[in-house]
């Protein structure tokens, strides 16, 4: 069997990845095109909608607010960068397994040569590690459908993993 990406995963993170983007060119929109082109008293009537109290440095008010919505952006768009990258990683690792062993990283293994198996989180978090000589494979059920599957059949071959 191979593991899966989770589509309930793959579609909350999507989302999530189309807020950061939408919010990131609003805040992009706002710090380089339409901030810049307002005056600096419109601006401010339009944010606070009042007119600037008597003596108040508007053009330092836009400069502030210009400043602000360039480090909302960069953030956000940051926040995106990590969202995409993390799904990409994700959907990128490849895990096969079936009755004899199981493939991970390119490298096939059977199941005499797991040493341990952590799955202190699978409880709460259904994320479990598997180690076969020094090499640590961490599977995530939230990530991948199939880790279930595989968690059975390790407890049964093995006897490292309680059922």
């Amino acid at each position: 069997m191979k593991l899966e990406l989770n589509k309930e995963f793959l579609l909350r993170h999507l989302f999530a990845l189309a807020v950061f983007l939408a919010l990131g060119g609003w805040f992009a929109l706002d710090a380089f095109v339409r901030y810049p082109a307002t005056d600096a008293r419109a601006l401010y009537a339009a944010i606070e909608k009042t007119d600037p109290p008597e003596g108040l440095d508007v053009e330092a008010f836009k400069a502030q607010k210009t400043a602000t919505q360039r480090i909302m952006a960069i953030a956000v768009l940051l926040a995106a960068a990590g969202t995409g990258l993390h799904l990409l990683a994700v959907a990128a690792f490849r895990f096969e397994y079936d009755g004899s062993g199981f493939t991970a990283g390119g490298r096939s293994y059977n199941y005499g040569e797991i040493t341990r198996v952590d799955d202190s989180a699978w409880k709460k978090k259904r994320v479990m590690s598997v180690f076969a000589g020094e090499k640590r494979i961490v599977l995530d059920a939230w990530h991948h459908t199939g880790v279930e599957g595989f968690r059975e059949i390790v407890a049964d071959r093995t006897g490292l993993v309680e059922k």
